[in-house]
């Protein structure tokens, strides 16, 4: 499912536009990428966090040569799910 696909549900699903839905999904990942990047969480109850997690440098290994490689440390967002959305999804077989 994409950003399309899920603006579409939503306006088919609550009566609102494609227009209006879409303007509220693209404020409501812009909220979640200013929190981000203002080193703030975001939790999104019975779905899951948003959070950044700081990754020290360290050296890894070139797979096709073998020769090592310095990574530099990095700011990385994650997410983890909720008990809830990982329940939903126990059961899904993979495609």
């Amino acid at each position: 499912m994409n950003r399309a696909n899920i603006v579409y549900t939503i306006a088919k699903k609550t009566g609102m536009s494609q227009k209006e839905v879409s303007t509220v999904f693209e404020r409501t990942l812009l909220m979640i990428t200013d929190a981000l990047s203002n080193g703030e969480s975001v939790e999104i109850r019975g779905f899951g966090t948003f959070k950044c997690v700081h990754r020290s440098a360290r050296i890894a290994m070139n797979p096709r040569t073998g020769e090592p490689i310095n990574v530099d440390k990095k700011v990385v967002p994650t997410f983890k799910p909720s008990p809830k959305l990982k329940e939903a999804v126990k059961g899904v077989k993979k495609k």
